[in-house]
């Protein structure tokens, strides 16, 4: 059984691997200006060691315990990227979230779609409230 899961983390791997140089690939082909691509943490100095082989601009974010978010790409969407802080993407604002599906090359009229769902939501207490479009008093009780 021991086999069998050292086989699986390996393919795992090897197959992680494949589709960031692919990612890379497309990136210096100029089919993205941007990417993001997820890994498991473990793989964070081999990701790194390879995006800096081929002097490509990184930022990484921990996405949780064990995963992470490794965007790269052009040096002006990862300077872009990094004035957005280091916060996860679900505390992105409808607007943060809105540019960064742009620049990652998500369809523009999906984008429109989920940037007016999300903005007709309110987040309070790290929950999003759908609104009526009417008046919400800033001054709630925390």
């Amino acid at each position: 059984m021991k086999k069998l899961s050292e086989e699986l983390l390996s393919s795992y791997v090897c197959g992680n691997m494949q589709v960031l140089r692919h990612h890379i690939y497309e990136y210096q082909k100029g089919l993205r200006h941007l990417i993001l691509h997820t890994s498991t943490s473990e793989l964070e100095k081999e990701i790194t060691e390879l995006l800096e082989k081929k002097n490509v601009s990184y930022h990484i974010q921990k996405a949780s315990d064990k995963k992470i978010n490794v965007f790269f790409g052009n040096k002006r969407c990862i300077s872009v990227l990094k004035k957005m802080g280091n916060k996860s993407l679900s505390d992105y604002t409808p607007e943060e979230d809105f540019i960064l599906g742009i620049m990652l090359g998500y369809d523009r009229i999906q984008q429109c779609d989920r940037y007016l769902k999300r903005k007709s939501k309110t987040k309070m207490f790290g929950v999003y409230f759908t609104c009526d479009h009417q008046h919400i008093p800033a001054d709630l009780p925390v």
